[in-house]
């Protein structure tokens, strides 16, 4: 039976035996953890990177949390692992009295034969914590799994394959019609009918949008509208001008002029009535409705007020027929200018509309001011300067100037040595060669 302070000493030892024991084992586990925890940590990183730009809206608690529980099951695996080489309090207990020199009186009196020593104020075991090997694993995994979490990445956003785009053409056409339908100047059936023919062909596949026969209808379509735009604007520019000429004119011109300028405005009305496009109904009503034989009892008001009309739907066909994206020939070549002549002779400040007797209607100089000709002069030869360089056949000089021409006269010996005035090539023949060549050429010339 042993005594009181018998059993505190043996308490005092044991707990410092467990103590120590708890120290080693907890050394072998983070020596076991340290590699494990590193290689994890860096593929964590990385999978964290992957899942932050693949999966966009991911809370961060959410990844912390498998982050702490892969962490968990790394040092339970590490643990169970590392348990083969834990240390029991009877071996801490025996590391104890060898590091405090006790001469194996812990292990005596453990095993009854001895006393407890009493308590000493300090104790070894003889271990020493390695800080910077202890702590650089654990921080650097910490960094590692932070820099995962924490460091921006852009989202990877799939999008779906964009549709490709469709011909500029539907565009043109589907802003002239937009602009046509805004102004009001236009009959609706027309619109109608044009954006029925427009959605027809962006109902096709999209690999048949830019096909031969697509196209062909895109062109047929298109250049279909701009007749008739062209056609009705100039429809409306004519009935203007009668109807202008005919107010200004009332009074002076004669009978015959004035039914001229009926004929073409009523010949403008029935364009504008027989066409596939058709101007505003109430415009075409309040032309139906003018009287132009009672001119002098319509008031300035009304005429002002069609004229205006007229006008207005003009522009709005003009600007119309353009759109966006207009080609920039028909751009260079329309102009800005009114290009209207007022008599014979007299050049407009802008372009025509063309015709059979008045040109083609287009600015002139529409690439560029005309450069000055160049004036061609008399020729001239060029004088020779260094005679030394010249080689035979060359032009040294040229002279203007007459033959010489020895007009005197030539005597002939004839018979009896009576001289006579040579004719012709007798001159040469029988005085400038003598017996031996006259035979010799009398022998080849017959």
């Amino acid at each position: 039976m042993t005594s009181g302070p018998e059993n505190s000493n043996r308490d005092h030892w044991q707990a410092k035996a467990r103590k120590v024991a708890r120290q080693v084992n907890l050394a072998w586990w983070l020596e076991s953890l340290s590699a494990p925890l590193l290689v994890t940590a860096l593929a964590g990183a990385a999978v964290l990177l992957v899942v932050r730009r693949e999966i966009t809206g991911t809370d961060p608690w959410i990844l912390a949390a498998c982050i702490a529980g892969a962490v968990c099951l790394i040092g339970l695996a590490c643990w169970a692992w590392a348990a083969g080489k834990f240390e029991k309090p009877e071996q801490s207990m025996v590391r104890m009295e060898a590091a405090m020199q006790l001469r194996n009186a812990l292990s005596a009196a453990r095993a009854g034969v001895a006393p407890w020593p009493a308590p000493l104020q300090k104790t070894d075991a003889g271990l020493t914590w390695q800080w910077p090997r202890l702590l650089v694993p654990p921080l650097g995994a910490l960094a590692l799994l932070a820099a995962g979490l924490f460091i921006p990445v852009s989202a990877l956003t799939t999008n779906p394959p964009s549709a490709p785009e469709q011909p500029q053409a539907w565009k043109q056409l589907d802003s002239e019609l937009d602009h046509l339908a805004k102004e009001e100047v236009v009959d609706e059936k027309y619109l109608e009918d044009t954006r029925k023919r427009l959605d027809e062909l962006k109902a096709q596949e999209e690999e048949q949008w830019f096909s031969h026969s697509s196209l062909e209808a895109t062109d047929s379509l298109k250049k279909s509208h701009r007749a008739e735009s062209g056609r009705v604007e100039r429809e409306l520019d004519r009935a203007d001008k009668a109807l202008a000429n005919l107010e200004k004119n009332a009074g002076a011109a004669n009978q015959a002029e004035k039914n001229r300028m009926m004929e073409e405005f009523d010949q403008a009305l029935q364009g504008l009535q027989n066409g596939a496009m058709k101007p505003n109904p109430a415009l075409l009503e309040q032309m139906k409705k003018l009287d132009l034989k009672g001119m002098a009892n319509l008031s300035p008001e009304q005429i002002q007020q069609l004229r205006e009309n007229l006008k207005k739907h003009s522009e709005a066909m003009k600007n119309g027929g353009q759109g966006e994206g207009e080609d920039w020939s028909d751009e260079l070549l329309a102009g800005d200018g009114e290009g209207e002549c007022e008599g014979e002779g007299k050049e407009g400040e802008g372009p025509g509309k063309g015709g059979i007797d008045r040109g083609p209607g287009h600015s002139p100089g529409v690439l560029g001011n005309e450069k000055e000709g160049v004036e061609i002069g008399a020729l001239t030869g060029l004088e020779a300067k260094d005679l030394s360089r010249s080689t035979p056949g060359d032009l040294l000089e040229l002279q203007d100037g007459e033959h010489e021409v020895d007009k005197s006269a030539t005597s002939v010996t004839q018979g009896g040595n009576t001289e006579a005035t040579g004719k012709g090539g007798d001159r040469v023949w029988r005085d400038a060669l003598d017996p031996a060549e006259q035979r010799t050429l009398k022998r080849f010339f017959k």
